[in-house]
Parts: C-alpha cells; sequence; structure tokens
C-alpha cells in the first residue's frame, strides 16, 4: 500500500515540465490546491498577463 500525504493548501507554488505540459499547483486559501495543466504558448501568455498587472 503507498504511504498517504496529508493534503493541505499550505506551501509554495509549484510549477513543473511534465512531458508536453506544465503543471502549476497553486495552494487556496481553504486548503488544497489548483491544479492546472497549460502548454507553452499559454504559459506564456498567461506569464505575459501576469507581468501586465504586477507591473
Amino acid at each position: 500500500m503507498a504511504a498517504m500525504k496529508p493534503r493541505t493548501g499550505d506551501g509554495p507554488l509549484e510549477v513543473t515540465k511534465e512531458g508536453r505540459g506544465i503543471i502549476m499547483r497553486v495552494p487556496l486559501e481553504g486548503g488544497g490546491r489548483l491544479v492546472v495543466e497549460l502548454n507553452a504558448t499559454e504559459a506564456s501568455e498567461l506569464s505575459d498577463a501576469l507581468s501586465a498587472v504586477a507591473g
């Protein structure tokens, strides 16, 4: 049987490359994580949009 890990929202934002996709894991305030899979084009567009807002 596999070891069980607790599911918590604590921790840093994580971004990893898995195969052709980019996986982004964002911790949420209420606990848990939002997991989003992006391709390279979508990741670039997200980066541009965040840079424009964050300055």
